[in-house]
């Protein structure tokens, strides 16, 4: 009850302060600008009260984006000086992105050496993965170039900063030459990220060869690894309200409201390209796969549904492997595709990837070419393997592919205002192309079962106890 009160105060004192805002601004304004000031930091107030009922990580990077928004508007000197805070929690991000790329993507291909073992499932699993992911990486590259959501963003009030664009001309040999590492602690100093990638892939490899005695111990260390950056990842976000607040301020501060816009035209960007994803896309693949559509689309609703509220695709795992085993795939496949594709199939998060480099180069006024627009994605594709369990993993990842492109930071500020609303339908998807590749490569084993009735669990417990009794007798 208390917390209603709290929230019907909240929505008042939104329409209060939105009123005499708009009053404010008229010419010649027809209230004192002062008065609408003080109904916003009320309003701000009252949500500052409801985010600490509520204490939600997420809640409060959408708060301290009003907040830091509302500084940068009525305060821009000061405002610019907490710039310091996005610092801070950029370079706690850096730090995350050698290990946690180096320890899941070991994980993920030493972890299964035994693809021996399941022959050819494995390797078509792969290839429809990898398959399936080119196209959300061509369609988010193609939303942007359409949109392109984060041109026209004013940087004049930046130009003075240090932090500036460096263009160099490459040759292909120097590419080619820039992605392979020579020294691996000079690359993770460097920020290197496609030379950790080749060096865990290459190291990952060599792992999968070795004899049992020798890589368990090995696989052991770096699956904790991988489960302490995880958390390391969890307890960095602590600071995100403060990073969001201070280059929300610092943006508007400098430029003003308008690359919030920018934002919100990401956003529908975002939305729209993952609509024409599963239209144009999974949609074709399951109606090509024989997969019943009606019964696929139920069986998923819940565990869709799971990862949409929490942004975590790792907390919908369990009841999305159940609900394939409902719709008719054997259990063998669900264990083996399902995982998998929780480190090489994240079909949302890709085209999320695509999209928010792309405008981090638009809005920092960069045209790139198709051919830098590819090997940058196509980076973000290989070192965002494995993250798909983490919440807002992905912006890490983003923020350190961006830095080692030699492209500025404080667009990816801008995305992290709204990637709540992006991180929702992006794991989303993660979760439908997951199930949808399951019940794929069960049909093209030839293994799916068409119209198959799941026993009732009440059921079993009937069967079991009768069983008990029949042996008692």
């Amino acid at each position: 009850m208390k917390f209603s009160r709290l929230s019907l105060l909240v929505l008042l004192l939104l329409v209060v302060a939105a009123i005499l805002t708009v009053l404010a601004a008229q010419t010649p304004p027809l209230l004192d600008p002062t008065v609408a000031l003080v109904a916003r930091w009320l309003f701000l107030a009252a949500v500052l009260a409801l985010a600490w009922q509520r204490r939600s990580i997420t809640f409060w990077i959408v708060v301290s984006m009003l907040v830091g928004a509302e500084i940068g508007h009525d305060f821009p000197r000061q405002a610019v000086e907490l710039k310091v805070l996005s610092d801070v929690f950029l370079r706690l991000v850096k730090t995350i992105i050698a290990p946690l790329v180096f320890a899941t993507l070991v994980v993920g291909i030493a972890g299964h050496a035994d693809l021996k073992q399941v022959g050819k499932m494995g390797l078509k699993a792969l290839v429809y993965f990898e398959v399936v992911t080119t196209f959300a990486l061509f369609i988010g590259l193609a939303a942007i170039n359409l949109t392109k959501a984060g041109a026209g963003v004013d940087r004049s009030g930046i130009a003075a900063d240090t932090e500036q664009l460096a263009t160099v001309k490459q040759s292909t040999a120097d590419i080619i030459l820039h992605i392979f590492p020579e020294n691996i602690a000079k690359s993770i100093a460097e920020g290197q990220v496609l030379q950790v990638v080749v060096f865990a892939i290459i190291f990952a490899i060599g792992l999968a060869m070795v004899h049992q005695k020798h890589r368990q111990p090995m696989l052991q260390w770096t699956e904790s690894l991988s489960e302490v950056m995880f958390k390391f990842t969890n307890v960095v976000m602590f600071f995100a309200p403060l990073g969001v607040g201070g280059a929300l301020a610092y943006t508007v501060g400098k430029m003003g409201f308008a690359p919030l816009l920018n934002a919100f035209k990401l956003l529908l960007t975002l939305y729209g390209a993952l609509a024409a994803f599963l239209l144009l896309v999974l949609v074709p693949i399951a109606l090509l796969a024989r997969i019943p559509l009606k019964r696929f689309v139920k069986a998923i609703a819940e565990p869709v549904s799971i990862a949409f509220a929490t942004t975590s695709s790792e907390a919908a795992l369990p009841r999305a492997m159940e609900a394939m085993e409902g719709l008719g795939v054997p259990r063998r496949i669900v264990a083996f595709v399902m995982p998998t594709g929780y480190s090489f199939n994240l079909d949302g998060t890709t085209l999320y990837l695509s999209l928010a480099a792309i405008f981090v180069a638009q809005a920092a006024g960069v045209d790139l070419s198709f051919g830098q627009q590819l090997v940058m994605v196509f980076t973000l594709m290989l070192t965002s393997k494995g993250v798909a369990g983490v919440p807002r993993a992905s912006l890490v990842i983003l923020l350190a592919t961006v830095a080692s492109f030699n492209l500025p930071s404080w667009p990816v500020f801008i995305i992290l205002g709204i990637d709540a609303l992006m991180d929702m339908a992006r794991t989303a998807v993660n979760v439908i192309g997951n199930c949808l590749a399951t019940a794929v490569v069960a049909r093209w084993e030839g293994e799916f079962i068409d119209n198959y009735v799941a026993p009732e669990p009440v059921q079993e417990l009937a069967v079991a106890d009768s069983a008990l009794a029949g042996h008692a007798h």
